[in-house]
């Protein structure tokens, strides 16, 4: 394994998620992820809350739970699926505001995540 692989791995391990080191495969999908703070409804039919702790996937089920971990600082939130989307190319995720400011990057509009599914 090179050594920024290992690198890597030792961040999403710090970060709470596994890597599956034999196969050089992340346990975790990762990906680019932006936040939005609408009021209008989700696809899920329930009203969009930016204070919540939510997010938006182009095909999870909704009230699938998300623990996701920003990749430039460490932190992490789990968020629940309400929502569709990000529909803007390299995008995996969109959260809400308030999982965004608690992930530190509401200035920057989007960062690096990787992803699992919880419970």
């Amino acid at each position: 394994m090179t050594s920024r692989m290992n690198s890597f791995a030792g961040r999403l391990i710090a970060g709470g998620i596994a890597v599956a080191a034999s196969t050089g495969t992340a346990s975790a999908d990762c990906g680019r992820a932006s936040w939005y703070a609408l009021t209008s409804k989700t696809a899920s039919g329930e009203r969009m809350n930016p204070a919540a702790m939510t997010a938006a996937h182009r095909t999870l089920p909704f009230g699938t739970r998300l623990k996701v971990v920003n990749q430039r600082n460490g932190r992490s939130v789990v968020v629940r699926i309400n929502d569709r989307g990000p529909f803007i190319r390299g995008r995996v995720l969109d959260l809400s505001k308030a999982a965004a400011r608690q992930l530190g990057f509401i200035s920057a509009g989007h960062t690096k995540i990787c992803m699992k599914r919880v419970g």
